[in-house]
């Protein structure tokens, strides 16, 4: 296992499953192709019908469980219409625990239809000896409307240098999500990139420090990437070659910028919150040598 932890593998993740060792995986994030047909650079994936993709992806989810210790959790994204074949394959073989609904503001608007501007993720464990750590998870959003208690104290808030915050626990609804366009640091040209603050969430939730994330459809990186900075091991699996690279150029990247949009001191925030979140720590020389430096760095990879 040494010689697969913070690796990258190019190649089909159907070729590499019979290669890999046995109870290995404490968090498994599956982000599978959707329903949908979509091409992804040289491989085309065909839109099959409910009963057909959930056969598909039981198919897939049989392999890789022998991966998984018994104290794993595992994540599945999923589009809506494909939604409910995913949810009825993970409670045959797993534990489902919840869905959460994330808000994918991207996306063209239906004249006949409803827009899709929200995606699923199924959380799942192998056993019910899991990890949550719902402590790393708290959102710290504005204080709207502010209450005291009858002392006149703040109740359930705290009045800060930037404003007034209260942390709340994580909700399986998910409105604090922002997808990569083109300005952050993190986007890429892969059509359906997920956010490093949405895989932020995963992983500090279901892992400690040291733990081991995989990824059998890496994409551009973004799980193994965020893994990186939050001090996680991690396996990722990509069978294009160009997004293999992209991964691996971003988690150089990771050696000179180890932060992730949204995530600040140890907590996250909601959106919208980016220049109050620099009130609270003025150390904006360092952050200019980073920017420097990455941009340097850019320069060094793509000669």
């Amino acid at each position: 296992m040494d010689a697969l932890s913070n690796k990258i593998v190019n190649q089909d993740i159907f070729d590499v499953l019979g290669l890999l060792p046995e109870g290995f995986v404490d968090l498994l994030i599956l982000d599978p192709p959707y329903n949908l047909t979509k091409t992804f650079t040289s491989i085309t994936f065909r839109k099959k019908s409910i009963a057909r993709y959930a056969e598909w992806f039981e198919n897939l989810l049989v392999t890789l469980l022998p991966t998984l210790k018994n104290t794993a959790s595992v994540y599945v994204c999923s589009e809506w219409c494909s939604s409910t074949a995913v949810h009825l394959v993970l409670d045959k073989l797993l534990k489902v625990r919840n869905r959460i609904t994330w808000e994918r503001e991207k996306g063209r608007g239906a004249k006949r239809n409803w827009k899709n501007a929200s995606e699923d993720i199924w959380f799942a464990t192998v056993s019910d000896d899991y990890v949550f750590n719902v402590d790393d998870l708290k959102l710290k959003r504005r204080v709207l409307a502010p209450y005291t208690d009858t002392n006149g104290a703040p109740k359930d808030w705290q009045e800060t240098s930037a404003g007034q915050f209260r942390l709340t626990h994580p909700s399986n609804l998910w409105s604090d999500i922002t997808v990569p366009f083109w300005s952050m640091p993190e986007n890429t040209d892969h059509p359906t990139q997920k956010p490093e603050k949405l895989l932020a969430k995963l992983i500090l939730a279901s892992t400690k420090r040291g733990d081991l994330v995989f990824d059998p459809f890496m994409g551009v990186g973004s799980s193994i990437v965020t893994a990186k900075k939050l001090a996680r091991k991690f396996l990722g699996v990509e069978i294009e070659t160009g997004y293999c690279l992209l991964a691996a150029k971003r988690l150089s990247l990771a050696e000179l910028d180890g932060t992730i949009q949204g995530y600040r001191d140890g907590m996250f925030w909601e959106r919208n919150t980016l220049k109050t979140q620099k009130k609270k720590t003025p150390k904006e020389k360092r952050g200019f040598i980073v920017i420097f430096q990455r941009v340097d760095l850019n320069q060094r990879l793509n000669s």
